[in-house]
């Protein structure tokens, strides 16, 4: 005979149902004379017998010894099974063992024509049960939700705050937020992939898989909104949630956009923009102030492109081939200040030797930490042989140390290739593109051409026919030109002096303009 003991929660667990259950059984064994060969107490949840490992372990007994063991008892059928079809299934592979099971409170004759119908009351009534039970749940889940509260463990950057059995909240945690706002701003921009950007985090700290931090990415519980499942013919949908929101919408669907491959990785203009007149946008009329458009006009037997106010015509027209001349000519008297190039190339590599050794320095403490690993992970092998910790505290240690390994494998990785991003022909390019701006604003395509204006002029550019003014440079352009004041119509009363600018040069440890 063995004993059967189960119930599906801590909770029960706690409140010693199980101890009930083995006295009753042993208690009825002795009045009925009844030998015990084993108890098995199950505190497990499971729908099915295969997941139950107390219930595993049964089934292994008595397929080992089928002729020792006659009958499995229990308490009630509930505790056997709350599964009709699983039931079932158990009891035939039992049968054919010569093995049956019973209940000590309502005992079944498995040989009474009544048996199936029996079996269906007491076992179809505890499954009937469940499924009222559970539909209580999901109802109470879907209603939760509808009304924005969060139902489950708050994802990464979130923690669950309990007051008490009914009142529990979502709080902030403000470290892994940041990181978090800090990869939707990196991915959003599509210039490096996202898995790159994981690996990049995971170097500052921020552990995580490539699985999770893809679910993270898809999450919208970070806009502030909580996902509502489909239930009763209801289609899914979000609603908003109780909890703060740490990412904006905006930056999130970007995000979206960039994992659906649906994010160019070169910015797309709104129109096409006629080569003779990629100024306009840029320009802004003397009179009034307002933007200038580019439009082409017909006369002189050909097609001429005009630059004219989009107030008003009358304000300021002029012809679009002779404004460019004149701006590439404007462009070509901002002379590059040596001084300052150089000053910005040592700056970048110090700041990449300093980057390269500090590298290192962490890669081989990841190295150190991932032998401790590897050694506490050999020693938990060892216990579990020597049976000092049981299979589940083996199973989950060796998961937790596998994690670990893996997240300090992939930061060595990381390290080993410190030149990843070699700065040198960058600052080449950069001093190139610096000392001949004017030959791109005349020759380069256009879609660099708007580029190189968006970079270099914040604000619009005014001109008058005669010339061009601006009253705002990109401050990095303040530092590498000299003739910006003089460009703006301000005349540079100490010479333009390198001395008098030097002290506004970003100090090493400040990103340079440029990456």
């Amino acid at each position: 005979m063995i004993l059967y003991c189960r119930v599906s929660s801590d909770e029960q667990a706690e409140n010693t149902s199980l101890g009930l259950q083995e006295a009753r059984l042993r208690d009825y064994c002795m009045r009925y004379q009844r030998n015990i060969i084993d108890c098995y107490r199950e505190d497990y949840s499971a729908k099915t017998f295969k997941k139950r490992p107390e219930m595993n372990r049964i089934m292994d007994y008595c397929r080992r010894h089928p002729k020792q063991v006659d009958e499995i008892l229990f308490l009630r059928w509930d505790r056997y099974s709350r599964s009709l079809v699983n039931a079932l299934n158990n009891i035939e592979q039992l049968k054919k063992l010569g093995i049956t099971v019973n209940s000590i409170e309502n005992p079944l004759d498995h040989n009474a024509t009544e048996f199936p119908m029996m079996l269906g009351i007491y076992v179809g009534s505890a499954e009937a049960e469940n499924n009222k039970i559970s539909r209580r749940t999901k109802d109470g889940i879907i209603a939760n939700r509808e009304n924005g509260v969060c139902t489950n463990r708050a994802p990464r950057g979130y923690k669950n705050v309990k007051i008490d059995d009914k009142h529990k909240y979502v709080e902030v945690v403000r470290r892994d937020a940041t990181f978090i706002q800090e990869i939707f701003k990196q991915v959003a921009k599509g210039v490096e992939t996202p898995s790159y950007i994981r690996r990049q985090f995971l170097i500052k700290g921020f552990n995580i898989s490539e699985a999770s931090f893809f679910e993270m990415l898809r999450n919208v519980f970070y806009v502030g909104k909580i996902f509502v499942p489909a239930y009763n013919n209801t289609p899914a949908h979000c609603v908003k949630g109780l909890h703060e929101a740490i990412i904006d919408e905006d930056t999130f669907y970007k995000v979206q956009d960039v994992i659906d491959g649906k994010k160019k990785h070169t910015p797309k203009l709104t129109r096409k923009i006629h080569p003779d007149a990629f100024l306009r946008g840029y320009l802004k009329c003397p009179v009034c102030g307002s933007s200038m458009t580019g439009a082409p006009s017909r006369g002189n037997g050909g097609t001429y492109y005009y630059y004219n106010c989009c107030k008003d015509g009358k304000h300021f027209r002029y012809r679009a081939d002779e404004a460019i001349n004149k701006f590439v000519n404007f462009t070509a008297g901002l002379k590059p200040n040596k001084e300052v190039l150089n000053l910005y190339g040592e700056i970048l590599c110090d700041l990449k030797k300093e980057s390269n050794s500090e590298k290192r320095i962490q890669a081989d403490n990841l190295n150190t930490k991932l032998s401790e690993v590897n050694t506490r992970l050999q020693k938990l092998e060892d216990m579990f042989v020597d049976g000092e910790i049981t299979k589940e505290t083996f199973k989950n240690m060796q998961e937790r140390y596998y994690k670990e390994i893996s997240n300090l494998q992939g930061q060595i990785e990381l390290f080993k290739n410190p030149n990843r991003s070699n700065i040198e022909p960058k600052l080449r390019y950069s001093i190139l593109l610096i000392n001949s701006i004017d030959n791109y604003i005349r020759d380069a395509k256009v879609e660099v051409k708007c580029k190189l204006l968006s970079s270099m002029f914040p604000e619009k550019i005014t001109f008058d026919g005669k010339a061009y003014r601006t009253n705002s440079y990109n401050s990095v352009l303040d530092l590498i030109y000299k003739q910006t004041n003089e460009l703006r119509g301000i005349k540079n009363e100490n010479g333009g002096n390198f001395n008098n600018s030097s002290a506004s040069v970003p100090r090493a440890g400040v990103e340079p303009a440029w990456k």
